[in-house]
């Protein structure tokens, strides 16, 4: 959500609906050697010693202030709750970008330390309502238009925070890194990824009865701009049409608020009178929230900020073995297409395959024991795709402490909350006020 918006009095010429169909196809999923990988990180950002206190606005803003001076390899964005966004550069490795993203995280945390804040990994705010930070014409428009399908939307904007992975499209030709397969298993995967690093059971200051809040907010949205686009035949095809058929956020104005139309389509829009121009339909391409985006490389957008400093690495390099090592890519696809079947013809996320994940976590049987076999393929993978020490150490610790048994990060905190006495491990401390850090 932190695109950029281009001057709209700079709009190029109009685009018909064929331009719009060629242009989306030959953009959107650009073929060849899987070599670059990336991630985005969202964090929620508290006063350790208060977490429960919302943090205020000017406090923030003199310290993203602050940050805006750093030198850092990553992009450094402000979501419109207040949550903070680091993208990584694209890497040629797995270490590289564990690398370059620790560095700046270092220096991001440095900074806020010294202000009294922190970065807390959670898919969800727990205690505090939406309330959003930034007051620009694109989230005005955006907040008017989700608001007409409920709360849902304004939860997502302000609340919720996440990991999302970022792949290289994959070969044009068939076979386990082949483009095809790979948006496949990006979409069949994906749930046992919101299964396996569910971290937001509440909200509110309460229990929401998910393991991932978040991941049932986008599910509750409005299906036009946050499910995906059929599976069935060619990527390029289904994503264009999607693209055509979504709705329209919003149309941009150069000064003054934003026409927030309701019922229109980008198809309808080029069939107007007044039709969009390229840059609307590259703007429109950024309003659409699927679990899987196709962006020239493929955006996972469906795991939920992790918890500790340094959690976000495991989901990463679990997601980067399994697609970009040959065989761990077939030993995921063939553990993960029976899924299939359970969800449906719904797509995700409103199928009850993802609406399991999203409730139960790796409680679900059958999302527990693919994730199994998909966690042990990616461990004996990244030896081969150049991973160090510690990071074989951090999945293989995740997996001991949550996937062997069925668990997620969520229910550490749902066992704190129960009073179970098990060992806290950062959202336990977040819930007392305490640092989290190291």
């Amino acid at each position: 959500m932190s695109d950029s918006v281009s001057d709209c009095s700079e709009r190029r010429s109009a685009v018909t609906e064929a331009e719009v169909e060629a242009l989306v196809r030959g953009i959107c999923f650009k073929t060849g050697p899987p070599r670059r990988l990336g991630v985005e990180l969202e964090w929620l950002v508290h006063e350790p010693r208060s977490p429960r206190l919302p943090v205020p606005p000017e406090r923030l803003e003199a310290a993203y202030a602050a940050l805006r001076a750093l030198s850092l390899r990553s992009a450094l964005t402000v979501e419109p709750g207040g949550q903070l966004e680091l993208s990584s550069a694209p890497a040629d490795s797995l270490m590289e970008c564990v690398g370059s993203v620790s560095a700046d995280l270092d220096a991001v945390r440095t900074v806020l330390r010294d202000r009294g804040l922190a970065l807390h990994g959670l898919g969800q705010e727990p205690w505090n309502e939406p309330t959003r930070f930034l007051h620009e014409p694109r989230y005005d428009a955006m907040e008017t238009c989700l608001d007409r399908a409920g709360p849902e939307g304004r939860a997502m904007m302000c609340s919720s925070a996440s990991v999302q992975v970022c792949l290289d499209a994959g070969y044009e030709e068939p076979g386990p890194l082949g483009h095809g397969r790979r948006w496949l298993l990006a979409h069949q995967l994906g749930a046992v990824l919101v299964g396996a690093f569910a971290n937001s059971p509440m909200a509110g200051g309460r229990l929401t009865g998910w393991r991932s809040t978040r991941q049932s907010l986008w599910a509750a949205m409005d299906p036009g701009r946050t499910s995906s686009p059929s599976l069935d035949g060619d990527p390029r095809t289904a994503w264009a049409r999607h693209v055509l058929d979504a709705p329209v956020m919003c149309v941009r104005a150069p000064s003054g608020p934003w026409e927030v139309p309701e019922g229109l389509t980008f198809r309808a829009w080029t069939r107007s009178a007044a039709p969009p121009g390229r840059d609307d339909l590259d703007y429109h391409q950024t309003t659409l929230f699927p679990p899987v985006r196709p962006r020239g490389h493929l955006e996972l957008r469906m795991i939920d900020a992790q918890p500790g400093d340094d959690g976000w690495i495991v989901p990463l390099a679990v997601t980067a073995a399994l697609f970009d090592d040959p065989e761990a890519a077939e030993t995921a696809y063939r553990t993960v297409k029976p899924l299939a079947e359970r969800a449906g013809s719904a797509p995700a996320p409103c199928n009850p395959l993802w609406t399991a994940a999203a409730r139960s976590g790796l409680a679900d049987p059958e999302l527990r024991e693919a994730a199994v076999t998909c966690f042990a393929a990616a461990a004996d993978a990244l030896p081969r795709i150049g991973a160090s020490d510690g990071v074989r150490k951090a999945v293989a610790e995740f997996t001991d402490r949550y996937v062997a048994r069925g668990r997620c990060p969520a229910d550490d905190l749902l066992d704190r909350v129960a009073g179970t006495g098990r060992p806290p491990h950062g959202t336990e401390d977040l819930l007392h006020g305490k640092d989290i850090r190291p």
